[in-house]
């Protein structure tokens, strides 16, 4: 057997209870950096421009640029995320905070489509349809969302209205998880590095097969950089032609979830939180969670992708 890669050391690879015990993370606004975003909103409102015609040199922040240029390097060089508190919501229109966060979302990187409908800017909530629908995204439903990546090099996600019980965000550096099990495990760790068939959910273009194939890491120089979604492994059982999960890669999957489990930082978002993750090391989920009975009320996040997070 060739020899493994690994372990990987610094700054990715961190534990939950390192986060917990150093919030660092934790990025307050100032009243200042506050009000250039409010100020940057309101000229786009005059001035009529939409998200559509919106640029990083339209969205002027010169003040939070720095901060945002450190968060960049944050989630390439660091520890892969950020959580930014005190983004102006509570008396924001849903129009304006959109722009605000699109906005921020321009200096970090290049929002990229999330599916077929070309959507650059989503919006997380239950819709209320069935989560067992094969062509259903989990996003928009209530139930639990495991352990993940997102399909692009940053997921943001800004909280407008948090859920009356449950929806707390949970994230892992997929680093530690993969030391984890080279550590525990040698003979499962090849894994990492073999395809995995994963379902496309209806996503597929016309006449294409509804899955595709893809490790779940994979090595550039002295970087791990991982791909997971076991839900779209499994639901890629559904289809004939994709062979069969083994027990050994149920093993597999099943020791790299509970080292996810075990390796966690979990936090609660409040409104006007954004979220920052870098996709290639950080794996990140959600609990279920009970929605207000209040339509107005109800939980709800905006969500950008990005890629080009090093300009």
């Amino acid at each position: 057997m060739a020899k493994l890669p690994g372990p990987f050391t610094g700054a990715k690879a961190w534990t939950g209870d390192q986060m917990r015990a150093d919030e660092g993370w934790v990025e307050t606004l100032t009243i200042e950096e506050s009000d250039e975003i409010v100020a940057a909103v309101a000229h786009l409102t005059r001035t009529g421009v939409g998200i559509g015609e919106l640029t990083r040199r339209n969205f002027d922040i010169p003040f939070l640029a720095t901060r945002v240029a450190s968060w960049s390097r944050t989630l390439r060089d660091g520890r892969g995320f950020v959580l930014v508190r005190g983004m102006p919501v509570e008396s924001a229109s849903s129009h304006e905070i959109e722009l605000a966060f699109y906005g921020l979302g321009l200096h970090l990187g290049t929002p990229v489509k999330q599916n077929n409908d070309g959507d650059l800017l989503g919006h997380v909530r239950d819709t209320g349809d069935d989560p067992n629908d094969p062509a259903v995204r989990r996003y928009k439903t209530r139930v639990a969302q495991p352990f993940h990546t997102d399909g692009s090099d940053c997921v943001g996600l800004l909280c407008m209205k948090p859920a009356a019980i449950g929806g707390e965000s949970t994230i892992v550096s997929s680093w530690s998880v993969y030391n984890a099990m080279l550590e525990r495990r040698p003979d499962l760790a090849p894994l990492w590095f073999e395809p995995f068939s994963l379902d496309l959910y209806e996503q597929q273009a016309p006449g294409e097969k509804g899955w595709f194939d893809a490790s779940i890491g994979n090595v550039v120089g002295d970087q791990l950089f991982t791909f997971y979604l076991r839900f779209y492994i499994t639901q890629a059982q559904r289809h004939s032609q994709v062979q069969r999960l083994s027990d050994t890669r149920v093993e597999f999957l099943d020791l790299l979830d509970a080292l996810c489990d075990e390796l966690r930082l979990d936090m609660d978002f409040l409104p006007g939180d954004i979220q920052w993750l870098a996709n290639s090391s950080i794996f990140h989920g959600r609990t279920e969670y009970e929605d207000f009975a209040d339509p107005t009320q109800k939980r709800h996040l905006l969500r950008l992708w990005l890629s080009d997070t090093n300009h």
